[in-house]
């Protein structure tokens, strides 16, 4: 089994730096995927560090086909369905029956859009900039016929990263902007990061049922700060009707003291009444992206909107530091320097 190797990960910023020095590339919105081949052992590991390959038979199978017989590839899992991506269909391939699985495979293929190249054959490209890693990715890429793999666009054109931006939706979450000069920061903010929206992915951490009821009404939203405690930053209540009896029975099913181990919920405050304080604590495996506007205090001024789980992500990469502003340009300049 080959080595996880963590994701160069980006921060949110307000707007994209200028040119020159810079590479802008679509942010895809599907599974992040980094993938391994050695020979005949081929690996696709999550962003998670969980491995991803019998969920996506179709992709292992299709790697196994290239002619290069050795790299390390990051990029992302999409799945087009109804000539739309749709992130519903991934996560239905999380599923513990191969027969499942094997179904999806054939009727809903996935296909990896390769952004990256950490090795190609025996020469290493991590510590090289990007732009021998592009060049060596698009070498590896040209020629291959296999509809399956896909090379992900790059500029170095602000005009094509802002008509990237404008079409954030449906498949693009936004635009990254890379130095061209920066080798591959495994594991680190090395990137930025432009969306249209803010969004969070948050550990539900807890929940409330509905008043006079016992229907689940609201998730209780927690982040992890740099000591590994899990803090309440908020709540969503936009749980669709429909899915609220589902929502209920797997939460009840996860009730565990004590939920939230740093601030929680119903905690000293003036605005606090007897039903703040009537929670169910959690075991923290569930793991969903929320829409916000504000943040005060390191929490969600306002109530958030659930916009989907994220069983793609670990728990433990929910961490506070979604929560700090965009990037001004002046901070970017000097963090940049």
């Amino acid at each position: 089994m080959s080595t996880f190797i963590k994701p160069m990960e980006a921060s949110l910023a307000e707007e994209l730096p200028q040119p020159p020095g810079w590479q802008y590339e679509p942010k895809w919105d599907g599974f992040r995927c980094i993938a391994v081949r050695d020979g005949a052992e081929i690996s696709l590991w999550s962003k998670s560090g969980k491995p991803l390959g019998r969920y996506f038979p179709e992709i292992v199978a299709m790697l196994a086909e290239l002619t290069s017989k050795r790299f390390v590839l990051d990029g992302e899992l999409l799945i087009a369905r109804s000539d739309e991506i749709s992130f519903e269909a991934l996560q239905m391939r999380l599923h513990p029956a191969e027969s499942r699985i094997r179904r999806l495979a054939a009727e809903t293929p996935a296909v990896f859009m390769a952004f990256d190249c950490l090795q190609s054959g025996s020469k290493s490209l991590a510590n090289k900039p990007l732009v021998e890693r592009r060049a060596a990715l698009v070498d590896l890429i040209d020629g291959e016929q296999d509809p399956r793999l896909k090379l992900s666009p790059a500029s170095t054109d602000m005009k094509d990263a802002l008509a990237w931006l404008k079409r954030t939706g449906g498949a693009l979450d936004g635009v990254i902007a890379k130095k061209l000069d920066h080798g591959y920061r495994a594991g680190e903010r090395a990137m930025i990061k432009v969306k249209l929206r803010r969004t969070a992915d948050c550990v539900v951490g807890g929940f409330r049922y509905g008043r006079n009821s016992k229907v689940a009404a609201s998730l209780l939203l927690g982040l992890y700060d740099d000591e590994g405690l899990l803090h309440h930053v908020g709540f969503t209540s936009s749980i669709a009707a429909k899915e609220k009896q589902g929502w209920t029975r797997e939460l009840e099913r996860l009730v565990q003291p004590p939920g939230f181990t740093g601030n929680a919920p119903g905690g000293p405050s003036r605005w606090a009444t007897d039903r703040s304080a009537q929670w169910k604590p959690l075991k923290p495996e569930i793991v969903v992206e929320v829409l916000y506007d504000q943040v005060t205090s390191g929490r969600f001024r306002h109530g958030t909107r659930l916009l989907r789980r994220r069983p793609d992500k670990a728990p433990s990469q929910c961490r506070c530091d979604q929560l700090a502003p965009p990037l001004t340009p002046a901070q970017l300049r000097q963090l940049l320097k």
